[in-house]
């Protein structure tokens, strides 16, 4: 049982750490009041193999693995959640054409998007769907050697960016859901402005509209009607971008508390003093180290996943126990900025309207605890 970094592991989060701190940081209130994030920031996450970074060197990746990939993803999000946002939903999506991708679909697709020169999504959500496959409406209708796609989804990360998107359609031969893969560019597709949600501004969210799209059969992930398999275990990766970031949250929350505690003063000391504060920063300490092994291990646990349900089980535990922190300490930074922290000069106030977002995205997260429940009992 080892519990140190390695060389190349400590390296990889030292040189996204400084990247992050010279070029996220800064700008990190810009991409929060405009929602998006400057082209410049991806050029450097692409020349740092992040956007590669757990795939295979054949497909374009950096072959470090997932336990690598939590660690960057970990520094990005301590200084900006929208730029780790989008990577999150892309690895997402790149993760499920990996795994269940033939070897044409992984040498056509992902070479591109781990050099960062694309951005892929991944499309389930629909307006009248939560995690329900019964409830889609998008339609695939097989005609000759192509399928004719119809239908809207709602709340989809990286949609307007150039790249591959995985699709979830109800096809007319199976009556179940399947997988497809799409180029964003093809004629029939379209999406909606922005939504304007509450935080994790920079990693925008759109509806998709698929009006009579074509896809090529040889576009369908796996199996037809295998969808909901693919979308059970490919969101479990997903899962580990989703917890990297919160705990990136986390750890900016411990680090602006410690730094305000010591720097406020009261009556000419430092609110340190104060045994109230004591308690609320070791607080926060002790909930970063537990989401912390939580997020590292189930990053080391996706370089070889094993039994699918169990990888599940795993990745469902951690998410809700890291976004549920997140929250968690979010709001005890808040109180111990006290009324500062109500204020958007502060990064606490930030770091709050993110962290609330945490528990709703990739599965809610009573839905998380549901899915490890089952898996314990089955």
């Amino acid at each position: 049982m080892e519990f140190k970094l390695t060389k190349e592991q400590a390296l990889i989060q030292k040189m996204v750490r400084e990247f992050s701190e010279k070029k996220i940081e800064p700008i990190a209130e810009l991409i929060d009041q405009t929602n998006q994030v400057p082209e410049e920031i991806f050029k450097g996450m692409a020349e740092l193999d992040i956007f590669g970074l757990p795939f295979k060197e054949a497909y374009g990746g950096a072959n470090a693995g997932y336990d690598s990939y939590v660690l960057a993803m970990e520094q990005i999000g301590r200084a900006s959640a929208g730029p780790a946002m989008t990577v999150s939903a892309h690895s997402l999506a790149l993760g499920a054409i990996d795994k269940f991708g033939d070897e044409e679909q992984k040498r056509k697709w992902m070479p591109s998007a781990c050099k960062g020169k694309s951005i892929a999504a991944f499309a389930f959500t629909e307006p009248g769907t939560g995690s329900d496959p019964v409830q889609i409406t998008t339609t695939a209708v097989k005609d000759g050697d192509h399928y004719v796609l119809n239908g809207t989804k709602r709340f989809i990360s990286n949609a307007a960016y150039p790249g591959p998107i995985v699709v979830f359609a109800k096809d007319n031969e199976s009556g179940r859901p399947t997988g497809f893969i799409i180029d964003k560019l093809c004629e029939g597709y379209s999406v909606s402005k922005p939504w304007d949600k509450i935080g994790l501004h920079g990693g925008s969210l759109l509806d998709v509209y698929l009006n009579e799209v074509k896809v090529p059969k040889e576009n369908v992930l796996g199996k037809v009607g295998q969808g909901y398999p693919i979308l059970q275990f490919g969101i479990s990766f997903g899962k580990i971008g989703v917890s990297s970031v919160s705990l990136g949250g986390i750890l900016a929350a411990y680090e602006e508390s410690v730094k305000y505690a010591k720097e406020k003063k009261h009556r000419g000391e430092p609110i340190a003093k104060f045994q109230a504060i004591q308690l609320r920063i070791a607080d926060i300490a002790a909930k970063y180290e537990a989401s912390r092994w939580l997020t590292y291990r189930l990053g080391c646990l996706g370089n070889e996943p094993g039994n699918p349900m169990l990888f599940a089980k795993e990745a469902a535990l951690t998410k809700t126990f890291v976004c549920d922190t997140a929250v968690d300490v979010a709001r005890i930074a808040v109180d111990i900025h006290g009324s500062y922290g109500l204020m958007n000069d502060y990064k606490v106030s930030r770091l709050y309207r993110d962290a609330i977002m945490g528990p709703q995205i990739e599965g809610v997260s009573d839905m998380q605890k549901i899915i490890t429940a089952g898996v314990i009992l089955s």
